[in-house]
């Protein structure tokens, strides 16, 4: 067995990395203080291939292997998780399924826009979004209600969703509908909509507890017509076309979850070290040792689930249990590890001057986006029941 990265591999995290250090961490504070979308970095990131992880070369994307997309989001998770969260949602809710079950016509038309963050008259474009829950339906997907008819040559489609993220800066909008009433497997569809389509309204970001400068929106259609080939795949296929998707996204969210716990244990350690009490650097108190010890150990086994889950992904096995397993794990562990960088800092840490504050109110959302823990540990139980 293999545990070192490809020498393309070790490369790419470098340049992401420095990249992050750069472009993204210093303005975290200022993006999530002010709710801002970090426009000048998200624009440098075409050229570095960050808009196109998940689309082929021959669409403008990187179509880089899911080890190296896991490594793009954990470096963008350490430097800001506002950035991380609406580049992951880019990358594996809004260009993945376009990738895979769009056709030729759709994919040349959009993934080349959303990858290299230009439209053809040269103008900046947007991101992509994937429209799921609604106000009545979340982990539940067969309770949505969002539907859609066919009309003449397209569809018109009408409903409500939710917590949509990327909606208000979204280029199009990948929405999970319905066809007819009974709830079976090949009742529902996924449509992409272009956010300008008359009809579509975004309401404004929802006030959240962290990730400010990654925007959430509910979203109505009323009436939206769209053409006919603007269906991914086939008719029916949504649900299953969707648990593809999610099971790639939870890779994404894990990853991110190891890289805002990677930045909570680097700023828990460069406290320790300067902080004194009783005579002498913290870092020398038993105590606080062993949460660095802690941290640093999950981190560690967080990193090689997300790896190994990428890996099977490669490989083109299944990844269902060990992306969930990942992501139950990894946002979990962000959580805790960050929530004891705050301890380690005392008052300090609850305050707004550390960054410490920034990234527990980030991590909380790992366990709960994407698939609660619950359903994680649902999805994880009803794998191994099957074996």
């Amino acid at each position: 067995m293999n545990f070192e990265l490809t020498p393309e591999q070790r490369m790419w995290k470098e340049t992401v990395h420095d990249f992050v250090a750069q472009e993204i961490k210093p303005k975290a504070k200022e993006v999530d203080e002010n709710s801002q979308v970090n426009w000048s970095a998200i624009h440098k990131m075409a050229s570095l291939g960050l808009l196109g992880l998940n689309v082929p070369e021959e669409y403008g994307g990187a179509g880089v292997d899911a080890v190296s997309a896991a490594i793009a989001i954990e470096e963008l998770g350490w430097g800001c998780g506002s950035t991380a969260l609406s580049i992951a949602a880019h990358n594996g809710l809004g260009c993945a399924p376009l990738a895979l079950f769009g056709s030729e016509a759709l994919k040349a038309k959009y993934l080349p826009i959303v990858a290299s963050g230009r439209r053809p008259d040269g103008s900046f474009a947007g991101l992509a979004a994937l429209a799921l829950t609604e106000p009545c339906a979340g982990s539940d997907l067969r309770g949505i209600n969002c539907h859609a008819s066919r009309a003449g040559d397209g569809w018109v489609i009408n409903g409500a969703k939710m917590w949509c993220t990327n909606a208000g800066i979204a280029e199009y909008i990948i929405t999970l509908v319905r066809h007819h009433s009974e709830p079976t497997s090949d009742s529902f569809s996924l449509i992409l909509i272009p956010r300008e389509q008359s009809g579509v309204q975004i309401d404004p970001p929802e006030k959240k507890m962290g990730l400010k400068g990654s925007p959430t929106h509910a979203i109505s259609f009323n009436h939206v017509n769209v053409p006919q080939d603007h269906l991914l795949g086939k008719m029916g296929d949504g649900l299953r076309q969707t648990l593809q998707v999610l099971d790639g996204g939870r890779i994404g969210i894990a990853a991110l979850s190891v890289g805002l716990a990677q930045a909570a244990l680097e700023e828990g350690l460069k406290y320790a070290k300067e902080r004194k009490a009783f005579g002498l650097p913290i870092a020398e108190h038993e105590a606080i040792q062993w949460m660095l010890a802690d941290a640093a150990t999950e981190i560690h086994a967080a990193r090689l689930m997300v790896y190994y889950a990428a890996w099977l992904k490669d490989q083109g096995k299944r990844y269902t249990k060990e992306a969930a397993m990942a992501k139950l794990f990894a946002s979990e562990m962000a959580e805790r590890v960050s929530r004891n960088a705050i301890q380690i800092h005392g008052g300090y840490g609850y305050s707004r001057e550390y960054p410490v504050e920034r990234i527990y109110r980030d991590a909380r959302l790992m366990t709960i986006g994407e698939g609660t823990s619950e359903i994680q540990r649902l999805v994880i139980a009803r794998q191994l029941l099957k074996s």
